[in-house]
């Protein structure tokens, strides 16, 4: 369900742009396919994991299902790493970057976009994640996915006092749709080389204890 008028303007429902906006016909179509029919699935797998089932130690090499605590059960630990996307997006200055310049860092990719409600309630946590774990190992890596004018996406992060993520926006969704995204936010924790290890989809606070047990096992960091 969207909205007509500004981006910046929409009522702060979850949804992206419709299924009908979608280009199908480009070569990436049956992998988009795929990504979306996995974003179905991860939803389903959140449910599961909220009903307290639990992967093996196998499945979990991380030991990242335990750690999850509070808004953190929401998080959906995958027993099989998935694989990342190469689709480009738009930096925060205007160019054209793909998540491989973060190669080597454990990364949070947080898509959001300026119309969303829960995007602006966990935000500032987010900030709070980068500043006290940020640095050459990992970083939050925020995305505006859709329409979202740069004049509004600053005055969102000044209007919450953020200012140590990055402005990345995704205005065709290229990246949104190859990872599977189907509404907003949605977060997503990446290894060193770019692949999936675990997301969550709808608001969290990542300033918890228990965000941060998760982030530094992702990153092989005791305590």
């Amino acid at each position: 369900m969207t909205a007509s008028g500004a981006s910046e303007n929409r009522p702060p429902h979850m949804a992206l742009d419709p299924l009908e906006e979608l280009d199908m016909t480009g070569p990436r179509m049956l992998e988009t396919l795929a990504r979306m029919r996995a974003g179905l699935a991860y939803i389903a797998l959140a449910a599961v994991a909220n009903a307290g089932l639990t992967l093996s130690a196998a499945a979990d090499p991380l030991g990242l299902e335990p750690l999850r605590e509070g808004d953190m059960r929401k998080l959906t630990v995958h027993a099989e790493p998935q694989p990342g996307s190469d689709a480009a997006f738009e930096s925060a200055d205007g160019g054209e970057m793909t998540l491989a310049a973060y190669e080597g860092q454990v990364v949070l990719l947080n898509f959001w976009a300026t119309w969303c409600a829960p995007c602006r309630h966990e935000m500032p946590a987010l900030s709070q994640l980068q500043t006290e774990l940020g640095g050459e190992d990992f970083a939050v890596v925020t995305v505006a996915a859709g329409r979202n004018a740069p004049a509004a996406m600053a005055r969102f992060f000044d209007e919450i006092a953020v200012d140590n993520l990055p402005l990345h926006r995704d205005p065709q969704q290229s990246l949104a749709r190859e990872m599977g995204v189907l509404g907003l936010p949605v977060t997503i924790l990446l290894d060193r080389d770019g692949t999936e290890l675990a997301r969550l989809q709808g608001g969290a606070d990542w300033a918890t204890d228990s965000a941060r047990a998760i982030v530094r096992a992702a990153m092989g960091v005791e305590g």
